[in-house]
Parts: structure tokens; C-alpha cells; sequence
């Protein structure tokens, strides 16, 4: 199986199964593909290149809290890349998905990982994760992330909610209609000075286009700091309106590595609740 989507064809295949699905179809289509072993739709094959990045410049805004690790979530994890990525780097992370086969997949994936780390890991040579260098611990649960059942698994005294919650392809995998659903959750699980860290793609599609991925150009800025449905067209995506959202953007940039699905489009926001 492939590691990477195939340019032409795979994302014609992925819109045509997802055709006609209303939202209580979403978590089913995708356990299709995975049980059909066609997550070659959306995996990558490595980490992302932009977080990786991130973490190892030691942001302002990411600060960890005294006398314990930081807590990140990646919702939609797929083979559980980013999650083994940030536990090498310290932290203690959940990964969640629909799919009973991928979170199988991704516990085994993680696990090779955490013994023998893959070079492309890590942006700096023999860079083990962060100052103390010690190795963060790792969870996936099966479940679906607007439901709060799961909440249990990862609630312990004195939980805020997440440090970090990290999203690249999990938006815009959703229906248009789930978007405001999507940063209200988001809103209630991170932590009061927790961050919202996302690598927005795809920002070179028409957001009339049909998907997933569904393209996702000025969304994040609606959704978030606007406090809008995140449904907008072309022809106001650069409106300007008054910012009513839960979040402040902290942090917006163009990371120097990417993915190449991003055709070099891609941008790296992190927001904080206000």
C-alpha cells in the first residue's frame, strides 16, 4: 500500500465515497476505508515536517506547567505519526479516531516508534525531545470526538483540559456543516492556556469544491476568531468582520516544511482562548 496519496485519482475516489453522506454517515465512511485498507487516501508516512519544527524552536506560547508534562490531544490521528512525534518530544499524548483497524494500527506504529524513533522525527540530529529528554507517554482510544464519553479515559485530578491540541487534516475532512460543531469542541477541551495548533490545509483549493479535503482558506479565521459557521465562499473569504470568536491568533506563519500536498500553500496558526 502506498504511503502517499496518489495526486490525480485518490482524491476523486475519496469525494465520490463520501458522496451523499449526511454527518451520521462521516464516522462510518471513514472505518470503510480503513477496513478496506485504503487510508492511503490521507496518510502521509511521516510526521508533520511544520510541527516538528514548532516544537523544537521551544514557542512562547507553548510553556510547560510545573511538576508534570504537557497534555496534547491530535483528533483524527491516523497511524498515530504526529502522536509518537510529540511523545518523543515529551509530551503525554492522546490519539483518537473512529476506526477500531486504525487505532490498531496506529498502537503498533507508535510502539516500533517509541523503541526505535525514525530519523524524520526529529528537525535536529540526536535531538531526543525536549530539555529533560525524557520521553512523554501515549494513549489511542477509538471513539468519536464530538462525543464526550471518552473524556473519562483521559480526566485525572486537577485536568483543565489539553495543553496542545493539534489539527491538520481533521477539519478538513469534515462536512462544511460540522465546522462550527468542530471549534466549539475545541473550545471546551483545551485548557484555559492551553493552544489550538493547526497546519491549514488545503488553502490553494476553491472552498466550492466538493471534498474531503474540503478546501479551507480563511475558515480557521472565521470559525475561531469571528465566532462564524466557517461556510463562507470565495468571494468573502478577505471580508472583514467584527471578531466575536472564543479565540485569539497568537501565532501565524508559513512553515519552511510541509507536506507537498500543501503545494506550498500551507500555514501554521496556533490560537489561545480568550
Amino acid at each position: 500500500m502506498a504511503d502517499t496519496p496518489q495526486p490525480e485519482q485518490a482524491p476523486t475516489r475519496l469525494i465520490s465515497h463520501f458522496l451523499n453522506r449526511d454527518r451520521s454517515n462521516q464516522s462510518s465512511g471513514w472505518t470503510e476505508l480503513w477496513d478496506t485498507d485504503q487510508s492511503d487516501f490521507w496518510d502521509r508516512g511521516k510526521p508533520s515536517p511544520a510541527l516538528i519544527d514548532w516544537i523544537e524552536s521551544g514557542p512562547e506560547v507553548l510553556r510547560s506547567p510545573p511538576n508534570r508534562r504537557l497534555k496534547a490531544l491530535v483528533p483524527g490521528c491516523g497511524k498515530g505519526y504526529d502522536v509518537a512525534m510529540l511523545a518523543l518530544h515529551g509530551l503525554d499524548v492522546y490519539g483518537l479516531d473512529v476506526s477500531r483497524k486504525g487505532i490498531e494500527t496506529a498502537r503498533d506504529f507508535a510502539a516500533a516508534e517509541l523503541k526505535e524513533p525514525s530519523p524524520y522525527n526529529f528537525a535536529t540530529e540526536g535531538n531526543g525531545g525536549l530539555a529533560d529528554n525524557t520521553i512523554g507517554s501515549l494513549k489511542f482510544i477509538q471513539t468519536d470526538f464530538f462525543q464526550k464519553d471518552w473524556e473519562k479515559e483521559v480526566t485525572v485530578d486537577g485536568f483543565e483540559g489539553f495543553d496542545l491540541i493539534y489539527d491538520y487534516t481533521f477539519l478538513c475532512a469534515l462536512p462544511p456543516e460540522m465546522r462550527k460543531d468542530w471549534a466549539y469542541r475545541m473550545s471546551e477541551l483545551l485548557a484555559p492556556s492551553g493552544v489550538l495548533a493547526c497546519l491549514e490545509f488545503p488553502l490553494y483549493k476553491d472552498l466550492g469544491a466538493p471534498g474531503p479535503p474540503w478546501g479551507l482558506k480563511g475558515v480557521h479565521w472565521n470559525l475561531l476568531a469571528e465566532g462564524g459557521d466557517g461556510m463562507i465562499g470565495e468571494e468573502s473569504a478577505n471580508d472583514t468582520r467584527p471578531l466575536e470568536g472564543s479565540f485569539d491568533r497568537v501565532v501565524y506563519f508559513q512553515p519552511p516544511r510541509s507536506y507537498e500536498n500543501g503545494k506550498g500553500t500551507d500555514m501554521f496558526s496556533c490560537w489561545k482562548l480568550k
